[in-house]
């Protein structure tokens, strides 16, 4: 595998219309789903460029429980499960420790859930040490790293545009016709920001 290429691709931002949210103890948590990271996995690694293993997988819980509101409530099953799930790419091995919960009136159903979404969960926390897409970028609370990934070559042009602006109606014109991701680059700001302080018209004494 080019760890060279794959390692320019890992440095890369989350994109955010991948950022799911759910609710739980109150707060509202970000994540990323199962399939989103494979893909990524797949699209960054190759299909056979890693492997998973699930190393271990236990029942650490099960309880009855009601389902459902008053006066409709049923008798039902909890289950939880955790695992420990272990990636490989090219040799470099990272492992992940996860949760799953089953709830419902079906004790079988419950604990297939469960199980699953251990191992997901296990796996999407190994895959998330290599790198921002693959979900790391979320453990940052400032987020710098989820965003619209821009190109360097569409970043330089702008910055040009900005240096040869003469006017202050140039340097603003630009601004205005750029897309909303070449806008939200500091490269790109800070470059706007010397044009339109370069050609702005100097008051008389």
């Amino acid at each position: 595998m080019d760890w060279q290429k794959a390692s320019v691709e890992l440095a890369k931002k989350l994109d955010p219309s991948a950022v799911r949210q759910r609710s739980q103890s109150g707060q509202s948590l970000s994540y990323v789903e199962g399939w989103f990271v494979i893909a990524e996995a797949n699209r960054i690694f190759g299909f056979e460029g890693w492997t998973r293993e699930t190393l271990d997988i236990r029942c650490v819980a099960e309880r009855e429980r009601k389902i459902g509101k008053a006066p409709n409530q049923r008798d039902g099953w909890t289950v939880t499960y955790t695992a420990r799930v272990r990636v490989t790419v090219d040799g470099v091995v990272r492992d992940g420790v996860g949760a799953g919960h089953g709830i419902g009136t079906d004790l079988g159903e419950c604990h297939e859930s469960a199980i699953k979404e251990s191992e997901t969960d296990a796996m999407k926390r190994a895959l998330m040490t290599f790198g921002n897409p693959l979900g790391l970028a979320l453990y940052d609370k400032a987020r710098e790293n989820v965003g619209v990934n821009v190109d360097d070559s569409a970043v330089t042009e702008a910055v040009d545009c900005f240096a040869k602006a003469d006017t202050l109606d140039a340097a603003n014109a630009i601004w205005r016709d750029l897309p909303a991701d070449l806008k939200a680059d500091a490269r790109v700001i800070d470059a706007a920001k010397a044009a339109k302080a370069r050609n702005k018209p100097q008051v008389a004494a």
